[in-house]
């Protein structure tokens, strides 16, 4: 069975959400190595959270996104658009990590899918 791996919660403001989340409970949230706007939730030590993040908001419609580990980055994107769903951008490479793409579904839900590969630049 295929299971989430990641959640990002979208923000209109970063500063504000790391106060709210890290307060109320007790979250480590840093910035991303890249030095973007993507803030990464640190889901424990020994594993007992899921890891997440804090990003600007994509639309106004979505605030949580769900990512699922796949085997194949490039076959559940096809799998995706052949059920109805659609593929919103080109895979992005997170070095050492792997890949994420994101998607949505029939009803317009974006969601994420993750490729583990170390090897990713």
């Amino acid at each position: 069975m295929l299971n989430v791996v990641h959640f990002e919660i979208c923000v209109d403001d970063l500063e504000s959400a790391v106060a709210f989340y890290s307060s109320v409970f007790d979250w480590k949230i840093e910035p991303a190595e890249d030095d973007t706007d993507y803030l990464l939730i640190d889901g424990g030590e020994n594993g007992e959270g899921i890891p997440g993040g804090l990003s600007r908001r994509f639309d106004e419609l979505n605030s949580t996104i769900n990512t699922i580990e796949v085997p194949s980055l490039d076959s559940y994107a096809r799998k995706i658009t052949e059920n109805g769903g659609k593929v919103l951008a080109p895979k992005v490479p997170i070095p050492g990590q792997g890949y994420v793409q994101y998607c949505h579904d029939p009803e317009g839900n974006i969601f994420g899918i993750m490729e583990f590969d170390k090897a990713a630049q």
